[in-house]
């Protein structure tokens, strides 16, 4: 069975970018390319969403010319893309300035009736900092059910988290999608991420077809 709804947690562009004797923001471009080709060959799979990590709420600590070179390539895909991707974020968005926040509000706009691969964007995001938001959004409205919590996420709505993919040999989820990553399968890659491409995908799609999802059964 095809994942429903995979998560990218594209690790590795500044590592790639050293290696080659090249600065560490020449990697974000390159990273961006390579999310093109997963994101097309996730299209033609028959992938419902991908949910990618772009910026972390950790990721502040990084130094200002790598948020710099982030932010640009980011903003400038929010400006340009004109395809068929339903494209949404999640995370404090306006932190990064009025003109970046402007961006997001644009492409969402813009692409919100679009039929084809849900794209949903986690910049500025933790996933800790959202269950904690949930849990106070339910407590300011007096209604803590399991369903209430759920639907205050900032994943509500998007299909069931059921594939997690990280690239550039860490094995960790590093506060992505805390909660709905419970039973989701992991796989894990050493490529790193501007390496990546549709045959890696399948590769991963393949390792999720073959496993046996129990569940907490």
């Amino acid at each position: 069975m095809i994942p429903r709804h995979i998560g990218l947690i594209m690790d590795g562009n500044g590592r790639w970018a050293q290696g080659r004797g090249l600065p560490r923001t020449d990697g974000y471009a390159e990273g961006l390319t390579a999310l093109r080709k997963t994101l097309a060959r996730a299209a033609e799979r028959g992938v419902q969403a991908v949910t990618v990590y772009a910026f972390s709420t950790e990721n502040f600590a990084r130094p200002d010319d790598e948020t710099t070179a982030i932010v640009s390539v980011v903003r400038t895909f929010n400006r340009r893309y004109d395809g068929d991707m339903k494209v949404t974020y999640m995370g404090d968005v306006y932190a990064f300035g009025e003109d970046f926040a402007d961006s997001v509000e644009d492409i969402e706009k813009r692409t919100e009736n679009n039929g084809g691969l849900h794209l949903n964007i986690a910049f500025g995001y933790g996933g800790r900092d959202d269950i904690i938001n949930a849990a106070k959004r339910c407590c300011d409205k007096g209604e803590f059910t399991r369903e209430d919590f759920e639907a205050n996420l900032s994943g509500a709505g998007l299909p069931p988290l059921d594939l997690v993919i990280r690239s550039g040999g860490e094995k960790r989820l590093s506060g992505f999608m805390l909660y709905e990553a419970a039973y989701s399968e992991l796989y894990f890659t050493d490529k790193l991420w501007p390496d990546f491409d549709g045959d890696d995908l399948d590769a991963a799609i393949a390792d999720f077809e073959g496993r046996q999802r129990k569940f907490g059964a």
